[in-house]
Order: structure tokens, then sequence, then C-alpha cells
């Protein structure tokens, strides 16, 4: 049987067949999702990432169903059992969950209870008490048809035993009945409830897991969240979990379903059959079911939030290549201090004692203003670790009598410590001491986040929600994509990139961007796009995945620093012609540019959707999409948390995002959380909808807990 893919995926993502034929096409091709979306957008009709992404999964989902399809048909037939009606069924099927259905009956198993029963030869006595289950059928003795089973020699000895045995089958074959599987596991996931409490080692108030000591929640309505820490703390020990679910409904629907004489000793075996197939059966396999269905749920849920905090941390607006002086603080052993260039390049390190006494601070002093001056710093950056503040303070004083201040920003420096261990950094800095290395990490962040971050595990990172308990595999596969889609979605600078960001391009193998670097090294910068090609290993194919994310500035050609793809360059020298301007004074073009009718360039390959990104490229040619750059200014005097009051409003920085609520640094060594209801003066269902990681915002001071190092925080009046 041929299945249409392309139909069922299109009817399923309520797109056109043509659309996801064209998509399935250019993955199958090699092409990667950023160049699908960028470059091929009449092939897909404009489609972005996710639908293209989602397509390309489904069609993974739909393959690998057909190949678990021939294996069951085949498995049946080798039973000769396979029917035409049970072989439709199976080819019709689109679920995982409905095949493994349809196949449980014919699945090898171990031994149970009824294979059992049928070795000593109970399946006749289960046939006829079957054939009694009938509106017409005539009363008959169960004991008498029963006592015809006994046999010592297959060790059926009583009445009792064969009874059972009959009863063994049949329950094994209600539980294996799809329709019956399918209902029931639709009723469990519609009308069960989590049910929770803390055992009984753990009292009141000594356990993380507080909430859950009585707790309840319907399994449709329960928060991904709640399902996650439900696990871990099950996990650990601390919690037993349940689900409670109405079962004299579930017996009821068995029997009515199930029971169709009304001879009260047949109605009376089945009624216990049914409870026994229920219980010893159905219900562990379907709550096991229940129970990874909202992991999973809540995993995808999980990672979701988790990748949109991760791209908007990426994509954070860079301070910009300028020379900056970074500091990676601390109070005992000193704050290490990094100079930078403009291209992010480490030029010198000095360690610096502000917090040790008056003599050194006035010594540290002498030795930050002589660096400012040396190096025409014009950004300052400090991790937000121990004595972060401190530094920020001893900055400020540095910095504020002199007539060029440099621009003095505290930032986020989760993951540093990981980079600055890694082997990337002992082959960027074999000579460096581990401090060092973070930060010159801590400042290159400031310059470029997303050319410094990608270096990092994006788990170190510090935006992440229950990113340990989740689907680790599923957890990679996303971040991978995030990275990925933010670094195509910026271009990358080809002259300047590190392997590290060169891999995520768009076409790039780490061979090939190892092979880049060390072209670079032999040859000096790239001088235009084409030059790519004599790169080894680098062929057509690749080049035409990554020419459009790599930019060159300064080259011979100003489109080379577009997101203008090479194949386009021949439209936009016609468009420049009919406007009577050189490529060389690209940047002048401008308004110009909305007077043109784009039908006259329309060709064979090029349409009007890549005409109008063409269009909107050359508007601004070589500019960054990212945001402007903000800064939090922390309150001075409010270092630690023992200095917070309530009522006080404050500035800071959203550092992480969550189902029920936003972190945020306002300064004091430890984020405060606004709750989900008090992110807004109306209702909030998520809170991406209202905050993103690394916005800026004002907030006011709720609550603080000194002890639990607890800060509520509200944006409500503010």
């Amino acid at each position: 049987m041929m299945i249409d893919y392309n139909k069922i995926i299109a009817t399923e993502l309520s797109l056109r067949r043509q659309q996801v034929k064209n998509t399935l096409e250019l993955l199958i091709e090699g092409a990667t999702v950023p160049f699908i979306a960028r470059y091929r957008k009449e092939k897909t009709g404009s489609l972005d990432e996710t639908q293209i992404r989602d397509i390309g999964e489904r069609y993974t989902y739909l393959t690998e169903l057909e190949k678990r399809k021939e294996t069951i048909l085949e498995s049946i037939k080798s039973q000769d059992k396979l029917t035409d009606q049970l072989q439709q069924k199976i080819e019709s099927c689109l679920s995982k969950t409905e095949l493994e259905d349809l196949y449980l009956p014919y699945k090898p198993k171990r031994r149970t209870k009824a294979t059992i029963a049928r070795e000593k030869g109970l399946d006749k006595l289960a046939e006829f008490i079957k054939s009694l289950n009938h509106p017409n059928a005539k009363p008959q003795s169960l004991e008498r048809l029963a006592q015809e089973s006994i046999s010592t020699e297959k060790g059926v000895n009583t009445i009792e035993e064969a009874l059972q045995g009959a009863s063994d089958i049949l329950a094994e074959e209600t539980a294996e009945k799809a329709n019956l599987r399918t209902y029931l596991r639709d009723y469990l996931m519609k009308e069960s409830i989590f049910i929770s409490k803390i055992k009984k080692d753990y009292s009141e108030g000594s356990t993380k897991y507080e909430m859950y000591r009585d707790f309840q929640a319907s399994v449709t309505k329960i928060a991904p969240h709640n399902v996650l820490a439900l696990f871990r703390g099950e996990a650990e020990k601390i919690i037993s979990l349940e689900i409670d679910f109405d079962e004299n409904f579930v017996l009821s629907y068995l029997e009515n379903q199930e029971i169709k004489t009304k001879n009260k000793l047949i109605r009376t075996f089945y009624q216990e059959m049914l409870k026994d197939s229920f219980n010893r059966l159905i219900k562990p396999s379907l709550l096991r079911e229940v129970r990874a269905d909202r992991k999973h749920w809540a995993d995808i849920e999980s990672i979701n939030t988790f990748e949109i905090n991760l791209r908007e941390l990426l994509l954070s607006p860079p301070a910009g290549m300028q020379p900056t002086l970074a500091i990676d603080p601390g109070f005992r052993t000193g704050c290490k201090v990094v100079i930078l260039s403009e291209t992010g390049q480490f030029l010198e390190y000095q360690a610096i004692f502000p917090h040790s006494g008056e003599n050194k601070q006035k010594k540290a002093k002498n030795v930050l203003e002589k660096l400012i001056k040396k190096y025409h710093i014009k950004l300052i950056a400090i991790g937000n670790g121990t004595a972060s503040r401190e530094t920020d303070q001893f900055v400020a004083d540095v910095i504020n009598p002199l007539e060029n201040k440099p621009i003095k920003v505290i930032v986020n420096e989760s993951g540093a410590s990981i980079y600055s261990a890694s082997d990337l950094a002992r082959e960027e800095f074999p000579n460096l001491d581990i401090t060092v290395r973070g930060a010159i990490s801590i400042g290159r962040r400031l310059q470029d986040p997303l050319a410094e971050l990608v270096k990092i595990d994006p788990k170190s990172i510090g935006v992440g929600q229950y990113q340990h308990d989740v689907d680790q595999k599923l957890l990679k596969k996303n971040l991978e994509e995030t990275v990925e889609s933010c670094v195509n979605y910026v271009g990358v600078d080809l002259n300047t990139a590190s392997k590290q960001l060169l891999i995520f391009v768009s076409g790039i193998t780490s061979t090939i961007a190892n092979n880049i670097v060390s072209y670079r090294d032999k040859n000096g910068k790239f001088k235009d796009r084409k030059e790519l090609l004599k790169v080894s290993k680098l062929g057509p194919k690749a080049f035409e995945q990554a020419a459009g994310f790599l930019r060159i500035r300064g080259g011979k050609n100003p489109l080379d620093n577009t997101a203008v793809h090479p194949e386009s360059y021949a439209v936009v020298e016609m468009i420049m012609k009919q406007l009577g301007v050189s490529l060389a004074d690209i940047n002048k073009v401008g308004s110009r540019l909305k007077s043109l009718d784009l039908n006259t360039f329309v060709t064979d390959t090029i349409g009007l959707p890549t005409l109008a990104d063409v269009i909107t490229e050359l508007e601004k040619p070589g500019r960054d999409p990212r945001e402007e750059f903000k800064y939090a200014t922390f309150k001075e005097g409010v270092t630690e948390i023992n200095d917070l009051r309530e009522g006080m409003i404050l500035e800071g920085v959203i550092t992480n995002v969550v189902n029920f609520g936003a972190f945020v640094d306002i300064g004091v060594h430890q984020d405060g959380l606004i709750h989900i209801s008090q992110l807004a003066n109306y209702f909030v269902s998520d809170p991406k909808e209202v905050v993103k990681v690394g916005e800026v915002v004002k907030v006011k001071v709720l609550e603080i807990d000194e002890k639990l190092k607890r800060i509520s925080l509200s944006m409500k009046e503010v």
C-alpha cells in the first residue's frame, strides 16, 4: 500500500500538499532548515523554521511507523493469523499507540497466567464459556462444564482451578482488545487526577516539596512544572504519588461492553473476570501510559520554555566590538582584570585587590585608571558573581572623574567557569589561568553574547526549568536547533568567527569549520564569498547552504556583507542599474527602493518573497538584526539581601522565565521571583508573553525571607 506522506502531513498541519512535497524534497536533498526558510520561500510558500521542522519530524515519525507496520504484519502472518480486515486496520493506522494496541494480541509474550492455562488445555473451556455469553444462550452449569476439564496429569485438580484458568484466558483476551484500551486510555487521560503525599519520614517544613504534602490536580490541567517536580520527588522517595479515578465507572463500562447474557451465573463469572482483567492487566499498563504521556508533555513544555529563554539570551543585543575591560570579581583572591581588543582578542591581564584594605584599593585604582587610558576602553564588563556589587561600586568611583567614561555593565556569568575549564578554553588560551579565561568570557559576552555563548553547553547557561528531569536526547536536539537558528538569523563574520561559531552555520560541518579557520590563518582574511570554494571539503553544495549566512566586512563586493545570497547577486545588479547606482554606493539606495515594481525582476527561480527579502536587506545593508543594546542600573547601596526593604522600586534584568513566573537579578547575589500573578495588572497565562530573558525591568519588592534567601517581586504597580 503506497502511503501519500505529503497529503497526510499537509492535512495534519493545515498546509498545501505542494508545500509539504517541496519541503520534504529539500530536506531529503540535505538542505538545512535555516537555508530552506530563508532562501527557498518560493518552493515552500514562505514556511517558517518551526513549520519546516514540524514537517520533517512528522515525516520521520510516519516512516518509522511504516517500518514498524512491516515488522508487525510479517509477525502476524508468520502466526497464520493475518486477516484482510486486520491488515487494512494496520495499514491505515497513523499512530504508534494505536498500532501497538492492534498488535498486542499477537505479540510474543513471556509465560502469563493465560499461557499457563492454555498449556493445561483450558482454552476449550474458555471458548465454551464465551459462547454462553450471548442473549439467547441456553442456561448451563459452569461446574459441570469445568468438571470435564479436570486433569491431574495436566495439573488441573479442581473445578475452581479449571474455572480460574478459563477466566485468566478470557481476562487476557479482554485486556488485549484495541477498542477497549483506546476508550479507557482516553477516559483516564481526561478524568483521572494526580494525588500526592509527603512520606511520614519527612516532617512538615523539612523538604522542598512541601506544596505537594497534600496535593491534587487533574491530569489534564496540571502544570508541566508540577509534573516534573512530582516525578522527581517520587524518584527521591520523598513523595508518594497515585493516579486516582472512578473505578466503578470503568468496571461498569467494561460490563456494558463485554457482558451480553442475562444468565446470572455467567454474568457473575464475567464480572469477576473483568475486574481481574482491569486491575491486573489493563490498569497497570494504561496508568504507565498516562504517566509517560504527561511526562513527555511536561518535557516538551519545559524544553520549549528553555528554547525560548535560550533564544532570547543568544539574541541579546551586543554592546558592540569595542575595546573592553572585563573583571571577574573576588574578595580574598582579588579581581581578575583582562583587556580585549575591538575584535575580542586578549591583550593583557592584571590582578587587583580593591577589597583588601585601603592601600591595595588605592593601588587597584591606579592600575584600572592606567589600563582604561592605555587601551581607550569603551566598555567595562563585571561578572555578577561574588563581590560583583562591591566591584561595581569600586569601578564607578574610578571612572566617575574621567572625562570619557566607559559604559559599565554587570554581566551574567552563568557557565563562564564551565567554559574556562573546558578543552576549548585550554585550546584557545593554553598559557592562561582558568580564572583569567573566565574573565575573557565575561568580556566577550558583553561585546557579542551570541559569539561567546555558543562555546558553552546550553544546559550550563542557567535559563532552563527542571532541565535535568526532561528527556535529555530531545533537550539536546532542540537546544542545538535553537543555537543553529540564532546563529544563522544574525549571520557570522567570516573573518573573525571561531570554529565553535562556524559549526552552527548552515551547511558547515566541524571539519569544514576547522578548514575555514586554517585557511584564514594561512592566507589572511577572506576577500569575497567565492573564496570559500578554495577551502578544503567545502564544495558547491556546502557553499550554497552557507554563503548567505557568512559576512565579509570591507570585502571586494558590498553584497558579501549582507544576507543577500550570491545566487541573487545578478538581480541586485539589475536593480542597482535601474536605479542608476553602483554597488559601491549600496548604502545610498535607501528609500528609493520603495519605488520599484518588483514584478519586473521576477524570474523562474526568484519570486516576490525572495525579492522582498533582498529589498529589505538593501534598505539597511549589513545591519545587525538584534535589538538596540540596553543595560540595567542597579540601585546604589543595595548590594546584599539584607539591604532590601519591602516597597523598594528597583531596576533589574530578567535572568530566567519559567511556567510560574520570572527570575530577576536586582544586584544582591540572589535572584528575586516575580510570580506569574504579579507580572501584570491583567490575567497572565504564560509569563513568556509578558517578559523575556535579558529584558531590563522595574520591580517592586513585596517580601524578603533572608533565612530561605527568597525575594518576592512585582511588576504590577511599577
